[in-house]
């Protein structure tokens, strides 16, 4: 039986990092990325607590392994991962409802992965639904940036009630920003 909850220790954030490093992009065949997704940033131990103790991550935990996770960063977060300062500089110039996203008070989305064998079992939509009952009281909505070639992660997030913003290109990849308006304020793409 898969728990979720909220990040609470070292073991989790370990498990966090076991799991992402299963699913990088790095890592994976072409196949396995047209196929079943990948995540592209590996995070450190550091960078996970720092992020923690900002907002805990959403994980979900079977037989006492991390089998899936939604990492939650606020515009605090901004500086721990140099390799989303881009996204969050994106959003500086990003504008929902007439105003920059950072005029807001957006929860970001650092990054969500589902283990192989969860995948087709809803776990994904489970996980963005208790992210959504941890942060939607505190926060204005949730944002993020998926790979445009990360078809099955961009759709699955369509699916969940995300939409694209826009598209913008890093040192990386073309990005689509995607934004989940918890409470319907926005009249979003």
């Amino acid at each position: 039986m898969v728990n979720l909850s909220l990040s609470q220790s070292i073991a989790d954030l370990e498990g966090i990092l076991s799991l992402q490093r299963e699913n990088l992009s790095t890592r994976l065949s072409q196949e396995e990325k047209d196929e079943q997704g990948f995540v592209t940033i590996q995070h450190d131990l550091e960078q996970l607590k720092s992020m923690h103790s900002v907002a805990p991550h959403v994980v979900a935990i079977e037989n006492d392994q991390v089998v899936g996770y939604v990492l939650a960063m606020t515009l605090a977060s901004r500086e721990l991962v140099p390799l989303l300062i881009p996204l969050f500089e994106n959003f500086d110039q990003s504008e929902i409802g007439g105003k920059k996203v950072t005029d807001y008070n957006p929860m970001v989305v650092g990054q969500v992965c589902v283990g192989k064998s969860q995948r087709g079992t809803g776990l994904f939509d489970k996980l963005y639904s208790e992210y959504r009952e941890q942060y939607a009281s505190t926060h204005d909505f949730a944002i993020t940036s998926v790979a445009l070639s990360n078809y099955r992660s961009l759709a699955a997030h369509q699916r969940v009630g995300f939409k694209i913003l826009h598209t913008f290109q890093d040192s990386l990849h073309p990005w689509a920003i995607v934004c989940w308006d918890w409470n319907n304020r926005f009249s979003l793409p």
